[in-house]
C-alpha cells in the first residue's frame, strides 16, 4: 500500500518470503485499492492546500504536477472516451510511477468519474500483479 512501491513490489516482496502466490496476490491486491477513493476524493484538495505552505509546498508542488503530467499523458494518447483504457494501461503497465495513487490522482484531475476510475485502476491493478506475480513465480525477482 506504499506509495511508489505499490502491489509491483509486494508482490515480489511475498515469493522472496516464499509466501502463498494467491493469497499474496489477493492481499496485495486489496491494499493497493483501499488508498484510491481517498486519493480521488482528496488528494487533490490536499495537494493543492499544502502546495502554498511553505514545508511541505515543494513535496506537494511535485504531485500535483506528476498528476496533472499523467493526466496530460493519457489525454493525449487518447481520446476522452479512450482514457479508460488508457487508464487501465497506465496502471496496469509495472512502471515507475504508473501506479494506482498516480493514474488515481490524474483521473481525479481528468474529472473522470469514480465508478470509470476505480473500474479503470482496479483491471490495472490486476494485470499489474499478474505481470508481477509470474515474474516472481518464474524467478525474475529484483530483491
Amino acid at each position: 500500500m506504499v506509495p511508489i512501491v505499490e502491489l509491483r513490489g509486494a508482490v515480489l516482496y511475498s515469493q522472496y518470503l516464499e509466501l502463498p502466490i494467491l493469497t499474496s496476490y489477493v492481499i496485495c491486491i486489496i491494499g493497493n485499492m483501499i488508498p484510491v477513493p481517498f486519493v480521488y476524493f482528496f488528494a487533490r484538495k490536499l495537494l493543492t492546500w499544502g502546495s502554498e505552505k511553505s514545508i511541505i509546498g515543494p513535496v506537494c508542488r511535485f504531485m500535483n504536477n506528476k498528476g496533472e503530467s499523467a493526466g496530460r499523458k493519457l489525454t493525449e494518447k487518447a481520446s476522452r472516451r479512450g482514457t479508460f483504457i488508457a487508464l487501465l494501461l497506465f496502471v496496469g503497465i509495472p512502471l515507475p510511477g504508473t501506479g494506482a495513487w498516480t493514474g488515481t490522482l490524474a483521473a481525479s484531475i481528468l474529472d473522470m468519474g469514480i465508478k470509470h476510475t476505480a473500474g479503470a485502476v482496479m483491471l490495472g491493478v490486476l494485470l499489474a500483479g499478474i505481470i508481477m506475480m509470474s515474474a516472481g513465480v518464474f524467478g525474475f525477482s529484483l530483491l
